[in-house]
């Protein structure tokens, strides 16, 4: 198990067009593996394979819903007890996902990026999409989306096509945000 780098806006590796996964073996499950400890440790619900320099058509998701049947658990980092309701791992991962039959109805979701670290904005996408997809095995899956699953994987079959969430902005939006990422560099 190993935490990846997570490559960031400007790196022009984000900009490649992932290729299929053909060989469904253990480098791939390492790969998987290390993708969620990635993720988690960013912490993020979403990551593509190329953000973390591999081309490959792979994006590991959980969008890590808040458990209603778990204890609330205790934090006194700063001397003081806050609860926080733990959330729970459904880790997903999805190897050559395809989308059919987007909705026609659209929802507006504010997204974020790994890649675009502290910067978030509104982006529309198809509400409900169906989406096809391998798993480890190979075993094809398919299975109907909505909500914030649905915008998730949207966002992050993007990054199979060298498309990021600032690349559906508005010009005038994008070029904010570019300024806004570049400030907080600065400041850091």
């Amino acid at each position: 198990m190993a935490i990846l780098e997570i490559l960031e806006i400007p790196d022009q590796r984000l900009k490649q067009v992932s290729v299929p996964v053909e060989k469904f073996d253990d480098e791939l499950r390492t790969l998987v593996s290390d993708m969620f400890e990635t993720m988690y440790d960013a912490p993020g619900i979403g990551l593509a394979a190329i953000q973390v320099g591999v081309p490959l058509r792979v994006l590991v998701i959980d969008l890590q819903p808040e458990d209603p049947d778990a204890e609330p658990v205790a934090c006194d980092h700063d001397g003081h007890h806050h609860h926080h309701t733990p959330t729970k791992r459904e880790p997903q991962v999805f190897i050559n996902p395809e989308i059919l039959d987007p909705s026609e109805e659209h929802t507006l979701y504010q997204e974020g990026c790994l890649s675009v670290p502290e910067i978030y904005a509104e982006v529309e996408r198809p509400s409900r999409i169906r989406a096809r997809w391998q798993d480890l095995d190979g075993k094809v899956h398919e299975q109907d989306m909505d909500g914030l699953m649905s915008t998730c994987l949207q966002h992050e079959m993007d990054h199979l096509e060298g498309i990021l969430f600032i690349d559906r902005l508005s010009r005038l939006k994008r070029n904010m945000a570019i300024k806004k990422l570049e400030k907080l560099r600065k400041a850091a």
